[in-house]
């Protein structure tokens, strides 16, 4: 079962038409980070903290052996991203990786397997060494599991 509920695009352009054409062709199109068509994508949708909405968002696609990570990287920013806080409060989210969404649940990593996923996540996107580089918290790796 899928998350029900509204859902609020996000006010990014650039993630707002990176998800429509994903959804609508089943991830065979908008599948990568754009301009980059070696660093594949998943479509996340987590329920909003403080609105209650559905959101979306495209994170990498960093998976071993049917279980994805959801690296809360912000570029390396201070902050962590907005999505960080609605895995937080609701871990119960749709991830789609091809034609359908399925629900999973979220959750920390943290030691060793924290430190064995961010090996797998800077294997398929290099520049996250890079962002844990240019911040002073440290990055976190959430685990989706399928329910």
């Amino acid at each position: 079962m899928t998350l029900e509920g509204e859902y609020e695009p996000s006010p990014s352009e650039w993630v707002r038409n990176q998800v429509e054409t994903y959804e609508a062709t089943g991830g065979r199109e908008a599948n990568t980070l754009p301009d980059h068509p070696d660093w594949p994508i998943v479509v996340i949708t987590s329920r909003g903290v403080r609105s209650g909405k559905l959101r979306k968002n495209p994170v990498m696609r960093v998976e071993h052996d049917g279980v994805y990570a959801a690296v809360a990287s912000k570029g390396g920013a201070p902050e962590h991203p907005v999505w960080y806080h609605n895995f937080v409060a609701h871990p119960e989210v749709d991830l789609q990786d091809g034609p359908e969404p399925h629900t999973y649940r979220a959750r920390i990593a943290e030691g060793e397997e924290r430190a064995a996923w961010w090996e797998r996540a800077v294997a398929v996107y290099p520049p996250y060494a890079e962002y844990q580089e240019n911040t002073d918290r440290e990055i976190p790796v959430f685990l989706l599991e399928r329910v």
